[in-house]
């Protein structure tokens, strides 16, 4: 069987299943699974740019996909006029005086030496963290003071949704950037933990700063690139038309709004998928694949390897920015407490491995298996549970037990999938050529 034919066949496999779900289940059900393995599908061509191409083991997925959904509040949400009033330009003076003293601090590193170079940098940081604290706390206490169940934080820029897609992608970038100047010396095994602990600094700051992005309070009712269920169900040509194609005018709103962000996603990853193909047949991705292969040689060759792994760190980065971005604009609202390590940086690790590191198409495919088995693995395995105790009394301990556990098939079978794949096809299903 040709490579060609063998792809073909494990894509058509996926869209059989994503199809049988909408025919067994509900089509609502199957769009759900098709927009979220698209956004998983970009987050995996994202892991796959660091990994794949270069060969960076970066585990701070969830805290790039999280300040995408960050870039969706400060873009597209109006800005809060009293909040700004309260003490918006003292927060914004007060973090170019916190930018302004590692500035200096940075400018004494390099122009002194001995022993006056370590005071005078610790008399910088110490006058400038004082100073900084001084302008920023009040400002942020005026600012979640105005009306805090509804605000509480300054809002964004009231720019389109799509153009946050953008923004997420480049705060993303500008995040892995200053990481990549501090991180990318590291060896492979502390690069992960330092992305790790790096992400999880960045989650603590979007719960913890309420001005920001309104914490743990969460922000709802975030603009979308699509119309609302609600508009159309009141819209008189759009009941027409459903009820002609005899649909409920509900169903068939919700239907509308989730194909409209199909599309949408669909271009976002096709024009992904093209520059990272275009990328790995280049002379520059040749490059980083010899990177990866061997630094030695590479470096050997005059190739300035920091400089490059930095370059795809941030590219990596801002594609997990823009998929972050499109998940909250998806959602309608961002949550700092849902992103945990385990959806946004294992699982998409797991799409990866499975759909083959190193190939842009292994990657797709990976982020939409994984993702289907994600989402039905539970309620299958509750079947099957059931079917398994259905001899049993209905007070038996054993039988709670064995439907309790079904909450846990979710990691039973992705261990049990990355296994398989692992034993049977090491380099992924659609392997790197």
């Amino acid at each position: 069987m040709s490579d060609t034919v063998k792809n073909s066949a494990l894509f058509a496999i996926v869209a059989a299943l994503i199809i049988g779900t909408g025919v067994i289940q509900s089509w609502n059900s199957a769009l759900f699974i098709l927009n979220m393995g698209l956004i998983s599908a970009i987050m995996a061509l994202g892991v796959n740019l660091q990994w794949g191409f270069a060969g960076l083991f970066n585990v701070g997925v969830m805290g790039f996909v999280a300040l995408g959904g960050l870039a969706v509040v400060l873009t597209s949400m109006p800005p809060v006029g009293e909040a700004w009033a309260a003490g918006g330009t003292r927060v914004i003076f007060a973090l170019l005086v916190g930018v302004g003293t590692i500035a200096v601090a940075i400018l004494l590193n390099g122009r002194l030496k001995g022993r006056m170079r370590g005071l005078a940098m610790l008399a910088v940081l110490i006058a400038g963290f004082f100073l900084y604290r001084g302008l920023f706390d009040p400002a942020v206490k005026a600012i979640e003071a105005i009306n805090p169940a509804a605000t509480g934080n300054l809002g964004g820029l009231g720019l389109p949704v799509l153009f946050a897609w953008i923004i997420g992608g480049l705060l993303a970038a500008g995040a892995a950037w200053l990481i990549g100047k501090t991180a990318l010396g590291l060896r492979s095994d502390y690069l992960a933990i330092a992305t790790l602990g790096i992400a999880e600094i960045i989650l603590a700051v979007l719960k913890n700063e309420d001005w920001l992005a309104r914490g743990v309070k969460n922000v709802v009712g975030l603009p979308r690139p699509v119309p609302r269920e609600i508009d159309l169900q009141n819209s008189e040509t759009f009941v027409s038309n459903a009820q002609s194609l005899g649909l409920d005018p509900v169903v068939a709103s919700t239907l509308y709004v989730k194909l409209g962000y199909s599309v949408l996603f669909t271009i976002v990853l096709v024009i992904i998928l093209v520059m990272a193909q275009l990328a790995l047949k280049s002379p520059w991705g040749r490059m980083m694949r010899a990177i990866r292969d061997n630094e030695v040689a590479a470096e050997a060759m005059g190739k300035n390897v920091t400089r490059r792994h930095l370059q795809i760190f941030v590219l990596g980065s801002a594609v997990c920015g823009i998929a972050g971005a499109m998940l909250t604009t998806l959602d309608g609202q961002l949550t700092p407490g849902t992103y945990n390590p385990l959806r946004f940086t294992f699982l998409v690790w797991v799409m990866v491995i499975v759909g083959g590191s190193g190939n842009n198409l292994g990657s797709v495919l990976g982020g939409f298996l994984i993702w289907f088995l994600w989402v039905q693995v539970e309620p299958l395995g509750l079947g099957l549970m059931q079917l398994i105790t259905y001899g049993m009394a209905e007070d038996s301990a054993l039988k709670a037990h064995l439907i309790d556990s079904a909450a846990h098939m979710r990691l039973l079978t992705m261990g049990v999938v990355l296994l398989l794949v692992l034993r049977f096809s090491p380099r992924g299903l659609i392997p790197e050529k």
